[in-house]
């Protein structure tokens, strides 16, 4: 890990199972802190090698600290000096290693509530009204705290809707500062950052750009690097990333797997190859890929035929390059996120990480895979990139394979690209491609009939 990386600012929060985990890291990344989300089962020693920690926090979940089995946190962080925040779940695992107590509420709270705030000159509420509306969600509650805790809010139904201990930089909440149904939240969580924290806010673009080229450069020495095209925004933001940071040792095969959006083979070699000079190879693969998904419907069987073959056909691109080491992938944090925790049921797999074959020849290189999607794009633009680059619709790997219903045709295929055009032309035409995230069109795998009358 480089010196650069270690020195950076950021805000750890562990993950106990919340919907709203990912939520609390955008949050404070929006601050301008740096944040990732880790399993709660690490320990205090490998917070340590995280470099420069300002503050954790606990997210909330949806389990009992009294279960069998309920997560848990490793005690010494509590010793390592760095501020601890816990929210919901947090509040009350923080409240149950310190010897207080949690029970099951007669009566569970959940949505907006009013809680009276006791002190607005310090900690979480400094400079916040004394009275505050914010989001509960919880079926426990905490009847008593641990001594050397204070009670900073309430309200009828929880008594003890936040505490703290100054003297061992210790905060709960038993709320969601985090949504903003908690009118003040942000502010809150801002209190935590830089007045308990004292973070600065040292995260930047600029910053992540000059931090992830030192560690491409560390990693892929002078060695070669392939990159998968997919014409999307992620693959494109990491070509032109890569070509800032090892220039001719990156070669781009753009797998054209008859699977685009209309034209988009051509402007991808257009904008990517001409502007920015990334040397790309153009791969027409659509008949191996229609072959591969002739007579499949399954759309969890189509992900991974495509993200097999596509790697396969870079296996065979590869056969003709020499000392070709390492795989370029756009994967995102939410990418990674969405594939599946320790905390959390794979809902499905991603493109980017569940379609992997085992004996795959390249070394992964995933310079994205710390960021959100709307910190992509914002990056692409710190790059110079154009918006009808940086603002393209997202489009996963497996491209219109996957807003095709059912089997893949070549006549299926075309319908969507050109409903999916027309589409994208009207929307355009009338200046919302910034107000609407994400629009395409599905060819669904059913007949429907007219009624007259």
């Amino acid at each position: 890990m480089s010196t650069r990386t270690t020195s950076l600012e950021k805000i750890i929060v562990l993950d106990f199972g919340s919907q709203y985990n990912q939520l609390i890291t955008r949050r404070i990344r929006e601050f301008g802190v740096f944040s990732e989300l880790l399993h709660n089962d690490i320990t205090a020693e490998e917070i340590k090698k995280h470099g420069n920690v300002k503050g954790i926090i606990f997210s909330g979940g949806p389990h009992s600290v009294y279960e069998s089995g309920a997560f848990t946190v490793d005690p010494e962080i509590f010793e390592l000096g760095i501020p601890v925040l816990g929210i919901c779940y947090g509040m009350q695992l923080t409240t149950h290693l310190f010897g207080g107590t949690v029970e099951s509420s007669p009566t569970r709270e959940y949505g907006p509530a009013k809680v009276e705030v006791f002190n607005t000159d310090s900690g979480i509420f400094q400079g916040l009204s004394t009275s505050e509306e914010v989001l509960m969600s919880h079926g426990d509650r905490i009847t008593a705290i641990p001594e050397g805790f204070t009670v900073t809010a309430s309200n009828d139904h929880t008594p003890f809707a936040a505490f703290e201990n100054p003297e061992r930089n210790i905060y709960g909440v038993q709320f969601h500062p985090e949504v903003r149904h908690s009118i003040h939240g942000n502010d809150m969580l801002k209190n935590f950052v830089f007045n308990i924290c004292g973070a600065t806010g040292d995260w930047t673009m600029a910053n992540f750009i000059e931090m992830e080229i030192e560690k491409i450069r560390e990693k892929v020495g002078n060695k070669k690097v392939l990159l998968g095209l997919s014409g999307g925004v992620d693959s494109s933001v990491v070509g032109v990333l890569l070509q800032k940071a090892i220039g001719d040792q990156l070669t781009c095969i753009f797998v054209d797997h008859g699977l685009l959006r209309k034209d988009e083979g051509d402007q991808v070699m257009e904008s990517l190859s001409g502007k920015f000079g990334l040397n790309i190879i153009r791969v027409n693969a659509q008949e191996r890929f229609l072959s591969k998904l002739k007579g499949v419907s399954d759309p969890e069987q189509k992900r991974k035929i495509i993200g097999n073959e596509f790697v396969y056909v870079f296996d065979d691109e590869a056969a003709k390059l020499t000392d070709v080491d390492f795989l370029a992938q756009g994967t995102l944090y939410t990418d990674i996120i969405e594939s599946g925790t320790k905390t959390a049921q794979t809902i499905k797999s991603h493109h980017n990480v569940g379609g992997l074959p085992e004996d795959m020849q390249f070394e992964l290189i995933e310079p994205l895979n710390t960021l959100f999607k709307d910190e992509v794009r914002a990056l692409g633009t710190a790059l110079g990139m154009p918006d009808s680059i940086v603002w393209r619709q997202p489009f996963p790997g497996p491209g219109l394979g996957i807003r095709v219903l059912g089997e893949v045709t070549e006549e299926k295929l075309e319908i969507v690209r050109e409903s999916d055009a027309i589409l994208r032309e009207e929307i355009a035409k009338n200046g919302l491609e910034r107000d609407v995230w994400q629009y395409f069109t599905v060819l669904p795998g059913i007949r429907s009939v007219g009624v007259m009358g």
